[in-house]
């Protein structure tokens, strides 16, 4: 994906944020993440900061971008706040409230761990009829694919036993609530006072309030918490104590066979790609030859 500076985006591009943004007193660039082709913080004379994400060409990046605008308010007092969407020739921007803030510590013991319980429940909370239900993303089957494609990563678990396993999980996910499904500990800002906001919401859904504390209950593994405790950590103080042992298994083998099928065909592909490059440093046919450098020349005297 191509990432754009503020002088290097084409001049409509350039005029149409100028036009919603206002009096620019400061662009600050900013890292730009691999979803968006431009983001910068635009600091306004006399008003507040906004910070603004631009993507290019009709692509998943612009769906996802197009997620977060059209969340609007249900999402309200938790995500940034929404100040504009536009579509411009072949971009889509849209620009947000600016929120400073810290990320998120899930070690075992943080402090923010209690706050970031409070922020998932109020997310769980809200009703989200008009969203698509993750029962419908969750339609493809991962485990049999793997174990085609990596039967070293498969080994000796029983394959029939995780397919019929994974084909639960999507009806198992049914219910109202707003998801997020990406929750991390990047994705919680936390300011100096003040509620913590919730950013990147590309691939929201509608489904049962357990998933988002499940989702974080493998966050929590990852950040060094046993599976025990971070279990009981979601089960004390988040909606997951609403799901049955079987969705709860159902959810785990799923996502299990998802992470997987997309790291190990992202291996796949990175391996292919190294075996080419060295086939073409290698190969007869494909070697250049190399220029030497000028000789050097040594003037008189």
């Amino acid at each position: 994906m191509k990432k754009y500076g503020w002088g290097e985006l084409p001049e409509p591009v350039r005029e149409a944020i100028r036009n919603r943004v206002g009096e620019i007193g400061r662009v600050g660039e900013i890292e730009v993440g691999q979803s968006s082709n431009f983001a910068a913080v635009f600091h306004r004379d006399g008003s507040a900061p906004m910070f603004v994400k631009g993507v290019e060409g009709v692509s998943p990046a612009m769906r996802w971008l197009r997620n977060e605008a059209d969340l609007g308010t249900l999402v309200s007092g938790i995500a940034p706040a929404v100040h504009f969407s536009a579509d411009i020739e072949d971009w889509l921007l849209v620009g947000f409230e600016y929120v400073t803030g810290r990320r998120a510590q899930l070690r075992p013991g943080s402090p923010d761990l209690a706050r970031i319980a409070e922020t998932v429940n109020r997310i769980g909370d809200i009703e989200a009829p008009d969203l698509k239900p993750l029962e419908q993303r969750w339609k493809s089957s991962w485990w049999p694919e793997l174990a085609q494609e990596r039967p070293e990563i498969v080994g000796d678990w029983d394959i029939d036993e995780l397919t019929a396993w994974e084909r639960k999980a999507p009806a198992l996910t049914a219910g109202g609530s707003l998801l997020h499904t990406d929750l991390h500990a990047d994705q919680f800002l936390i300011p100096a006072t003040g509620d913590i906001r919730v950013i990147d919401w590309g691939w929201p859904a509608r489904g049962a309030a357990w998933i988002d504390p499940a989702f974080m209950v493998l966050r929590l593994i990852g950040a060094g918490h046993q599976e025990m405790d971070a279990e009981t950590w979601a089960k004390t103080n988040t909606r997951w104590s609403e799901a049955t042992e079987e969705e709860i298994t159902a959810f785990a083998v799923y996502v299990a066979g998802l992470w997987s099928y997309k790291a190990a065909t992202t291996a796949r592909l990175a391996r292919i790609a190294r075996d080419y490059a060295g086939w073409r440093l290698t190969s007869a046919s494909a070697t250049l030859a190399v220029p030497s450098p000028p000789p050097k020349v040594i003037p008189r005297p």
